[in-house]
């Protein structure tokens, strides 16, 4: 079985065994309460440029399927951020049904998955890895996916799931993927100091969440659930989940003493 999972075995109850730092006070995912947070004029609007960025491979990492980027420049800056970060990878998390797999929820509410970009600050670190570990070296943008029409820059990913149904299997992207097509229409979001929600759940994300969700099929969804967590070679595991990569969630940690900040944004008429 792997080391950690989301299943009673070796689900999120379990990972500060081996990962202290996920019993902290700074941990990732949060209910967000829109009454208990604090509208910032300081904050900015959200500025992406992913136009020569290069998502080159899928693989199923056990846990979930990963867009690795392979080339090419990005930059993400604006909002509560101070300094120019690039896009790592982007990962998706989801429910075995449709009413849970969110792993932020707004006023108690989850939607049906979430899905991650992972983002490093290029001007204070040399490589991901170094910002990783590092307080505000990471920015995760997160989009709640609900139930409705297919995403089609998403569909060039699902249909290339078949391809990787277990566990370290990976297959390259041939097709031009453009994140920007991940994004909501209204660009409103909420951010707060948070963590990785997996392990190693290190403390150095600027959490930046997007209040309305984005529409994916129910199609969509179910090439999520086909993906297994074992490999090829091995055996399916006899744990709770039966060796699905399903509510692949961390439940909501305490908010503690942290502030979470509101930024909206104005619609306009044209």
């Amino acid at each position: 079985m792997a080391s950690w999972g989301y299943a009673k075995e070796n689900g999120p109850a379990t990972w500060s065994k081996a990962f202290p730092i996920a019993a902290g006070k700074v941990q990732s995912p949060i209910d967000i309460k829109r009454s208990l947070c604090t509208l910032d004029s300081a904050l900015k609007p959200i500025v992406v440029d992913y136009t020569n960025v290069e998502v080159g491979e899928l693989t199923n990492t056990g846990s979930s399927w990963k867009a690795q980027i392979t080339g090419g420049k990005s930059s993400l800056t604006g909002g509560p951020l101070n300094s120019v970060f690039a896009l790592e990878q982007f990962h998706a998390h989801w429910g075995s049904n449709d009413k849970v797999g969110s792993e932020h929820t707004i006023d108690g509410a989850p939607t049906s998955a979430e899905l991650h970009l992972v983002h490093w600050d290029t001007e204070q670190f040399q490589c991901f890895g170094d910002a990783a570990s590092v307080r505000g070296g990471l920015a995760v943008l997160g989009m709640m996916l609900k139930v409705g029409k297919a995403n089609p820059e998403l569909d060039k990913l699902t249909k290339l799931m078949a391809f990787i149904p277990y566990k370290s299997q990976t297959v390259n992207i041939s097709e031009k993927i453009n994140c920007s097509h991940f994004f909501p229409a209204n660009k409103s979001y909420f951010t707060y100091d948070g963590s990785l929600t997996t392990p190693p759940c290190y403390e150095s994300v600027n959490w930046i969440v997007f209040e309305e969700p984005v529409e994916v099929s129910a199609q969509q969804l179910a090439a999520f659930r086909s993906l297994k967590s074992y490999c090829k070679s091995g055996s399916c595991p006899c744990d709770t989940l039966a060796g699905k990569i399903v509510d692949n969630f961390r439940p909501c940690c305490p908010v503690n003493d942290r502030k979470v900040r509101a930024f909206k944004e104005v619609a306009t008429n044209g």
